[in-house]
């Protein structure tokens, strides 16, 4: 299986990015292929302008030359797989737009859905399975990701994994998250 690993951070020596490694080295591992994709690191436009706008009266519409090429690169993979920093109880602004634009209308959804087999959202947040939990945080946040964009584009497999009290700056704390980062990439199709 080749999978489109997308990372969103602006920093690449930031924890993100060393799970994103760890992710991919589980994914080779067990025998994918991958590509890393570092929005910030290509300078993805996240802001959607009139090109891009989706046009709900026709069945397919062309894009701007950055999302026809990022829409190639989607086409290439069969599974996808996104590893991002949980702010604001979301995704980060980049990868937002990301979706906003590429995942548009007769591609993603509309008169065509996403081919992908798989979706794996990995989310760092800086809290607690504990503070996730108080509000119903993680049911709001995996029912919008899984239900709320990888379904409606199609997608029925895709699941939502948390990696928690990113801001725990323990050694050995950090390398257990790099550790669950790595099974995810091992049992990447096994978990679906």
């Amino acid at each position: 299986m080749k999978v489109l690993s997308v990372v969103s951070h602006p920093r690449q020596d930031s924890l993100t990015f060393g799970v994103a490694g760890r992710f991919v080295q589980g994914l080779a591992d067990a025998g994918h292929d991958y590509e890393i994709l570092d929005l910030h690191r290509i300078g993805f436009d996240p802001v959607l302008q009139g090109a891009d706008e989706p046009d709900l009266s026709v069945a397919e519409q062309s894009f701007s030359p950055e999302v026809e090429m990022e829409i190639r690169r989607m086409k290439e993979h069969d599974a996808l797989a996104f590893i991002f920093p949980l702010w604001w109880l979301h995704l980060p602004a980049m990868l937002k737009g990301y979706i906003d634009r590429v995942w548009n209308n007769g591609f993603a959804y509309g008169s065509n859905h996403l081919h992908h087999q798989h979706v794996l959202w990995v989310a760092l947040a800086g809290v607690s399975k504990d503070e996730m939990k108080k509000r119903n945080y993680d049911e709001m946040i995996t029912h919008l990701l899984n239900v709320g964009i990888a379904d409606y584009c199609g997608v029925s497999n895709s699941k939502v994994e948390f990696l928690y009290e990113t801001l725990d700056s323990h050694p050995g704390h950090y390398e257990m998250l790099l550790n669950q980062a790595y099974h995810l990439g091992l049992n990447y199709a096994k978990d679906h």
